[in-house]
């Protein structure tokens, strides 16, 4: 059991030792004087141990969700933002003064933040790298922007291509290219999605979830190629405050 003595948080994923959530919220918490407030990471194998977290964890307010839960965490859920609903992942979760867990997903939000000042004109259609529950924040985000985007998986879907279909035709058709698989995160720093990077241009944005390392190998090659490239620090920053506004209700 964690003793948490007023108010606890958390973030529920697995391998999260490396995790920005619970240094950002620690750090919040001293600075802006947040006393008995505390952040601890459930690092858990499989999400059916999920319900021992919320069983076991006294004055327990919220949580974040990360890879690979934000799917599978749902049906332990009392309810879903109507957003959340649409997106179909979860990255905050609420327990309500009843006792209820109510699930929510401020990725979006976040990464249409990040992205928004830095789209000019040119910038019609985007690629996403994935179809895990990281993409579908994101794709919700390039919806609401009109961004039109297609889904990049190992093997094609509806909406979406394989990686081997990927050419300079394509880099020419979308503008937009978004890693949102944990290709490259750290400790497997010299790992990369595999695109034909030699297509990127400075007409292209490439856009990294990954935030460790700060420059993954996907932006490095991206960069040399003359594209516009950004991690997902900043749209970590603007997801976590706005978690904090819904823990806070």
């Amino acid at each position: 059991m964690i003793d948490i003595v007023q108010k606890g948080f958390g973030l529920v994923g697995r391998n999260i030792s490396y995790s920005f959530s619970k240094a950002y919220f620690t750090k919040k918490f001293s600075n802006e004087n947040f006393e008995g407030c505390s952040y601890v990471n459930f690092d858990i194998q499989e999400i059916d141990t999920f319900s021992d977290i919320i069983t076991n964890t006294p004055n327990l307010k919220g949580l974040n969700v990360t890879i690979p839960y934000k799917e599978t965490v749902i049906p332990f859920l009392d309810k879903l933002s109507k957003k959340a609903a649409l997106i179909g992942a979860v990255n905050t979760i609420r327990v309500t003064k009843k006792g209820k867990l109510k699930g929510y997903n401020t990725d979006y939000y976040g990464f249409k933040k990040s992205l928004k000042p830095l789209l000019l004109s040119h910038h019609k259609k985007a690629l996403i790298l994935g179809t895990g529950g990281a993409s579908k924040g994101v794709a919700y985000a390039l919806d609401e922007l009109n961004i039109p985007y297609t889904f990049v998986s190992r093997e094609a879907k509806e909406n979406g291509i394989s990686y081997d279909r990927i050419n300079a035709t394509t880099f020419d058709n979308y503008q937009i290219i978004i890693n949102t698989t944990p290709v490259g995160t750290s400790p497997n720093i010299e790992a990369y999605p595999n695109i034909p990077y030699d297509y990127f241009t400075n007409n292209h944005i490439a856009f990294d979830l990954i935030y460790n390392p700060e420059e993954t190998q996907f932006l490095k090659k991206a960069k040399q190629k003359g594209a516009q490239i950004t991690n997902g620090l900043d749209m970590l920053i603007f997801q976590a405050e706005k978690a904090w506004k819904i823990w806070n209700k």
